[in-house]
């Protein structure tokens, strides 16, 4: 990893690089594919056309659905891992993730090393959004946290990347949880880094400290306990190469845009 690291400072993450422009579910994963016709249309996408294809069925730059704090959901569900139950992670927990670090690196000029306090204090976006499940379920909640745009243009990416994967604290059987998106729901306005849910702190079982929001994505998409962000041109060499935990192991398709 590059020397060039955010120390300690929070003011280096700036307004200036604030990516928010023009245009302004829970969960690691899920168990079981629901028979919905629509959740299923969704899921078979990828086998019927090519990921450019997929670009023509939907405006990719479209807003997800906000709603109002009285349309929240009273509860809403701990999805998929709930604890990543790890030495290092419980270490973290135990002391309020005041030692957490979230590493952003990869195709990238500068690589970035971040602070939750840094998380903090940077620039944020906020926003109440329906998280739709393949297991059948829907909830809304509100999300607070950094848009990911932002920190991919301080660290400057590559030209040349063309994917950003999540690395999780978490695991399935043993095999590290991760997920990916490309670059139009990575800089998507509302693609953010959460650290809040509902106006508090991350709990655990919903991520803490540190979770992706994608919101044009089903749920299995939003991944919990991120502790890296990588910058990648393929992700063909990345464990199972189809771009996900659910992706390699399940079946689920890739894009999962909604």
């Amino acid at each position: 990893m590059s020397d060039d690291i955010i120390m300690a400072t929070p003011s280096l993450l700036t307004r200036r690089h604030a990516l928010i422009g023009g245009a302004g579910l829970l969960l690691a994963g899920c168990d079981r594919i629901n028979a919905s016709p629509a959740v299923q249309s969704v899921l078979s996408l990828g086998e019927k056309a090519t990921h450019g294809a997929q670009r023509l069925v939907t405006d990719r730059n479209a807003l997800a659905k906000e709603f109002s704090r009285a349309e929240m959901s009273p509860v809403f569900r701990e999805n998929g891992n709930r604890n990543p139950g790890t030495a290092d992670y419980n270490a973290l927990a135990a002391n309020g993730f005041a030692d957490w670090a979230l590493t952003v690196d990869g195709m990238v000029a500068h690589p970035l090393r971040i602070s939750l306090a840094q998380m903090l204090a940077a620039p944020r976006r906020t926003q109440i959004t329906r998280h739709d499940c393949v297991e059948g379920w829907s909830a809304i909640g509100e999300w607070s946290g950094v848009p990911l745009g932002l920190i991919l243009r301080r660290a400057g990416l590559s030209s040349n990347a063309k994917f950003v994967v999540f690395h999780c604290a978490d695991s399935t059987g043993g095999i590290p949880y991760y997920e990916s998106i490309d670059l139009i729901d990575a800089f998507h306005p509302q693609t953010i880094l959460a650290t809040h849910m509902n106006g508090a702190p991350l709990t655990v079982g919903h991520g803490a400290p540190l979770r992706l929001r994608a919101e044009r994505q089903l749920g299995y998409k939003q991944a919990k306990y991120v502790m890296r962000v990588e910058a990648v041109a393929s992700l063909s060499g990345i464990h199972g190469g189809k771009g996900g935990y659910w992706e390699d192991h399940k079946g689920y398709q890739w894009f999962a845009g909604i």
